[in-house]
């Protein structure tokens, strides 16, 4: 399976394209923001609060991968075959 970038996703609404650009800057060129980086998304109607989840959001995940490639950590064969397939996870109680 091909993976795309999101850029070519047409199907991206005008929110997931705002919240993508963000995350983009944000994790390539976190010193560059600028409070113009943010206006997308307050146009779409997001409140101070909002733009601040945004941004830690995008930074834990950014903290929690960088953790993860730091220590080694790899996924077990079972994620990575799913996430091949495209299936979803089900929990254990689900595969009954």
């Amino acid at each position: 399976m091909k993976k795309k970038a999101w850029r070519e996703l047409e199907s991206l609404s005008e929110r997931d394209r705002a919240l993508c650009e963000v995350a983009e800057k944000m994790s390539a060129t976190p010193t560059r923001m600028t409070e113009g980086d943010w206006q997308p998304l307050r146009d779409l109607g997001f409140d101070d609060e909002a733009v601040l989840e945004v941004g830690h959001i995008v930074g834990m995940f950014n903290y929690l991968t960088r953790l993860a490639d730091g220590m080694g950590l790899q996924l077990d064969q079972r994620l990575i075959d799913l996430m091949e397939s495209g299936e979803g996870l089900k929990r254990d109680s689900e595969e009954a």
